[in-house]
């Protein structure tokens, strides 16, 4: 940790800030730096995904509380990944982080360039005068800072040049949302889900159909309090692991620990970490209970230890429950891609951990590398998708030339393949060993940031959304199950013959049709010479198909998907699902043949047959 003073830089005039994405936290209003004269600003400039950058936020929380009539910090988001430059990812990540004073939404880098930063994330400070007297780089600058901060007070107060009041923060209003920026779920043995709801400080369990609440675990405000249900406190609490007593692990990501609770009482309790993050010289091997971690992000069972996924400082570490002792597994904490012997690997910000059915790979999600990694029983490093820091974006195809973006969810299947929440792609991508292929089975999801495989389902964590989608899982990645409806030979007419897929929405659920029609219908045949007319995709679950008799008999595939939302007009916030059904269906062309060929999606109690 940086602790000296803060060498003054040459008095320079501080450039005008600017940003095409403008203000955040302001009540809609934007602020030059005249508007802030007499007042220390201190510029943050960072970007959302960046942990280095999320630590600082964290730091400035007390320096801000210490000094709330003269100093204002101003957040300058400075995007490295494409998402980021959307303004409704940086107003989500502002809302996620907690981020209590003004920020500037810069994608453009044009403050970046004016004040010639080079690293996320960087610090400026300017002094009541409105000159650049300090800019550092990186954490751990905020104690040097703060001393700089008071003799500041001191000197323009003797000058009469610090005016001292309320800053220009103005706190969003409050959404009413059951979940806010959840990270990860973990199914229940009873069949429902235990969700870390992340921005509200808390653990939310919800029964099987994932909308149901059944309990709330710890206080829903920022702290570090171990105790009964209703008292304990979480911070920005992430990864969820069920342990084999019944109890679950929880990563308290800002809290820099791990947490028990027992799901028969709600107690929470703290088994590794301080409290306090890891620093450079502090210890990263002992008993767990007095190690200092780093943002652990998640936690998984792999080789009868509790591997972590330790992102603040780009390693994996793991806990032994048996002897209460933590230390450090693989990465050097340079941060970048570089594969081998686990004491030689680099990693970059490991966020999702999963373990393959067969128990030989950790698969991990290395989100600032947007790659898909793993470790092998023997502590070998591989990586299965990506190439390095900043080679991100969407790409199927061979793994070797697919691409991801900064993804944090990573989820084994039974087949051995491995679903990926690729959370600034907002999708969920697969990758299948056998093949060493990479799809893409779901789009539009909001940041996914987890995913839990239930039979043949998905259950999602779609944090952008505030919530759990219910997805089918790939053909091709159910195992023991046909996901697919077969069907024996159906004898259609020759020429013309109507399609009709039945859908009626579930019990106390409709059709969503806010954002357009609610329902999409593909359909192809094999030959395709098959079907005359009738080929491709279309919005109506209704269709005429012309068959040709000379092709013979064949099988007509059909897809169908359909959103339908809660009905009921007093929730603003209506829970949807997205309904999906294939079908491969047999048929021959013949005289006497039906005239129209209907098919069940889903019944009044949303169960297909």
């Amino acid at each position: 940790m940086t602790d000296s003073a803060p060498r003054r830089a040459p008095r320079v005039r501080a450039p005008e800030p600017a940003g095409a994405g403008g203000w955040l936290n302001t009540g809609g209003r934007s602020y030059r730096l005249a508007d802030l004269r007499g007042r220390i600003v201190l510029l943050d400039f960072w970007t959302a995904g960046c942990v280095n950058c999320q630590h600082v936020i964290d730091e400035l929380r007390e320096l801000e509380a210490g000094h709330p009539d003269t100093l204002v910090v101003v957040g300058v988001h400075s995007p490295k990944f494409a998402h980021e430059t959307e303004h409704t990812a940086v107003a989500d990540a502002v809302e996620r982080y907690g981020v209590e004073h003004p920020v500037l939404d810069d994608p453009g880098l044009e403050t970046w360039k004016q004040y010639a930063v080079r690293a996320w994330p960087t610090l400026a400070v300017i002094d009541p005068e409105g000159y650049v007297v300090a800019q550092h780089s990186g954490e751990g600058h905020v104690q040097a800072i703060e001393r700089l901060v008071t003799e500041l007070e001191a000197e323009h107060a003797a000058k009469g040049t610090l005016r001292r009041g309320a800053g220009p923060y103005v706190p969003p209003e409050p959404q009413p949302t059951e979940l806010r920026f959840p990270g990860k779920a973990v199914a229940l043995p009873g069949g429902g889900f235990l969700v870390s709801d992340t921005s509200r400080h808390r653990l939310v369990e919800f029964a099987e159909d994932g909308e149901s609440v059944v309990r709330r675990i710890g206080s829903g405000v920022r702290g570090f309090a171990d105790g009964p249900a209703g008292s304990a406190s979480f911070s920005e609490p992430q990864g969820l692991l069920l342990l084999d007593d019944g109890s679950v692990l929880v990563a308290d990501t800002v809290n820099h620990a791990l947490r028990r609770v027992g799901l028969a009482t709600g107690e929470v309790t703290t088994v590794a970490g301080t409290g306090r993050q890891w620093w450079r010289g502090a210890a990263t091997a002992g008993p767990a209970r007095e190690v200092d971690l780093s943002s652990p992000w998640d936690v998984a069972l792999f080789g009868g230890r509790v591997w972590i996924a330790m992102a603040g400082v780009h390693q994996l570490w793991t806990y032994d429950p048996v002897a209460g002792t933590v230390e450090v597994a693989a990465g050097t904490r340079d941060e970048g891609l570089v594969d081998g012997p686990a004491d030689q690997a680099w990693f970059a910000q490991p966020s999702g951990l999963a373990v393959s059915p067969d128990g030989e790979r950790l698969w991990v999600a290395d989100a600032e590398t947007s790659a898909l990694r793993w470790v092998d029983r023997r502590g070998v490093v591989r990586t299965a998708v990506g190439t390095g820091l900043f080679d991100f974006g969407h790409r199927d195809g061979p793994a070797g030339q697919a691409l991801l973006q900064h993804p944090l969810g990573v989820t084994a299947l039974a087949d051995g393949s491995v679903l990926v929440g690729d959370t600034y792609n907002d999708a969920l991508r697969r990758y299948d060993p056998a093949t060493g292929e990479v799809s893409t089975p779901a789009t539009d999801l909001r940041e996914p940031t987890g995913a839990v495989a239930v039979g043949g389902d998905v259950v999602v964590v779609e944090s952008g959304r505030h919530r759990l989608t219910r997805l089918r899982l790939p053909e091709e990645a159910v195992r023991g199950a046909e996901r697919s409806a077969r069907r024996a030979v159906t004898e259609v007419a020759p020429g013309e013959v109507v399609l009709d897929v039945l859908f009626e929405a579930p019990a106390g659920q409709r059709p969503d049709d806010r954002y357009g029609p609610p329902a999409r219908l593909l359909v192809s045949a094999t030959p395709q010479r098959l079907l005359r007319t009738g080929e491709g995709a279309g919005t109506s679950l209704s269709r005429t198909l012309v068959f040709d008799p000379s092709a013979g008999a064949g099988v007509l595939h059909v897809s169908a998907r359909v959103a339908s939302c809660d009905d009921d007009p007093s929730v603003p916030y209506p829970a949807c699902r997205l309904h999906r059904r294939d079908w491969d269906v047999p048929v021959r062309p013949a005289g006497g043949g039906a005239g129209r060929l209907p098919l069940v999606f889903a019944g009044p109690d949303g169960q297909t047959p």
